[in-house]
């Protein structure tokens, strides 16, 4: 099993930048992918960013050249570096690992961006 703990979340002002981190309770290592998802109100929940265990990462095309994910193994955590934030990036924003046959969810934390 994996459990994830997200923080960093918070309100900022349109232009800002944010960082948030998922902290997982196991070698994220051995784990296949982690992404960062979010969910705003009324919508479905998206994909922001992923990255493999090998280092590739992904990328919504809304997010590209604000948002950077990064991982460190030595911390067991998964970072969205979120800059040039804008109103419609408010959202929960979930962290997600992929783990042998299961997928994990963190308990989400709250971006608001204020225009």
């Amino acid at each position: 099993q994996v459990q994830l703990v997200e923080s960093g979340g918070g309100l900022v002002q349109a232009g800002g930048s944010l960082r948030l981190s998922c902290a997982a309770s196991r070698s994220i290592f051995s784990i296949n992918a982690m992404g960062w998802y979010r969910q705003a109100p009324g919508k479905q929940r998206e994909l922001v960013a992923a990255i493999t265990s090998g280092g590739f990462t992904n990328y919504a095309d809304s997010v590209k050249g604000r948002f950077t994910i990064s991982r460190d193994n030595a911390k067991n955590t998964v970072y969205l570096q979120m800059n040039s934030l804008k109103p419609e990036d408010t959202a929960v924003y979930y962290c997600n690992a992929a783990f042998r046959v299961r997928t994990y969810w963190g308990q989400g934390t709250q971006v608001t961006v204020s225009s």
